[in-house]
């Protein structure tokens, strides 16, 4: 069964000297990553000599993702991708409206399932209707760029 989105921790805002350290952190994990190749890095662990642990690569990309996220002084957390959401967190992941949002799934144009009266949203499924419409804008945005060439508006 999907895990609820409430049961996601919440946004872990770091503090300035925290940040400083997430930047160097980042920059020396981004070194490593460089141009690497394979399934996993092996980590020595300072405080226990002699234990090594093999990390997944992804795991460290993610890693170096949110350090950097961090060293801007951004907060940040996790979702699961299999999360299911209300209406109400998908309106506010989406940044509209929820009733916008139930207009979508009354129009199949996002996916939910009921819980007696109540929808909820695959943090997938939200993820990949926002891929489209992003990429359906791109689209637009292109199609109006060449007419306005074609037309000589000046831009």
């Amino acid at each position: 069964m999907p895990a609820l989105f409430e049961q996601i921790p919440s946004p872990v805002s770091p503090t300035p000297s925290e940040s400083a350290m997430a930047g160097d952190s980042s920059r020396q994990l981004a070194s490593l990553l460089s141009g690497r190749d394979g399934e996993a890095v092996r980590i020595a662990i300072e405080e226990k000599p002699g234990e090594v642990i093999s990390i997944p690569l992804s795991a460290l990309r993610l890693l170096a993702d949110i350090l950097t996220e961090m060293s801007k002084g951004n907060a940040v957390t996790f979702i699961p991708i299999h999360a299911e959401l209300t209406t109400q967190q998908a309106a506010d992941f989406l940044n509209v409206s929820r009733p916008f949002v139930v207009k979508l799934i009354e129009e199949k144009k996002l996916p939910c399932r009921k819980v007696g009266t109540h929808r909820r949203v695959l943090f997938e499924d939200l993820l990949d209707f926002k891929r489209k419409n992003n990429a359906d804008r791109a689209k637009t945005l292109e199609e109006l760029a060449k007419q306005g060439q074609d037309l000589n508006m000046g831009y």
